[in-house]
């Protein structure tokens, strides 16, 4: 399975709720890094750092796929092509 087939497969509903939380974490931090008032650099630092780990773990999340849907989906694959072969 390549990436862009476990992009579009479905996502267990514990990691759809991480990717929001991730996506969440990006937009905070993203708004603390472009704020036009001098922030200690403590702050803008550790905003860098939440901003990465919450881009991973949105990615992270988003191509995590359930087992069980995807299995279904390559049986359907397979019996498509053999009725297409015969």
């Amino acid at each position: 399975m390549n990436i862009v087939q476990r992009a579009k497969a479905p996502t267990p509903k514990f990691f759809r709720v991480l990717r929001s939380i991730g996506l969440a974490m990006l937009a905070v931090s993203g708004s603390v890094i472009a704020t036009p008032v001098a922030l200690p650099l403590a702050i803008v630092t550790v905003a860098g750092y939440v901003a990465v780990a919450g881009g991973v773990i949105s990615a992270v999340s988003q191509i995590t796929v359930d087992n069980s849907s995807s299995s279904v989906q390559a049986n359907k694959e397979i019996q498509n092509k053999a009725r297409d072969g015969d």
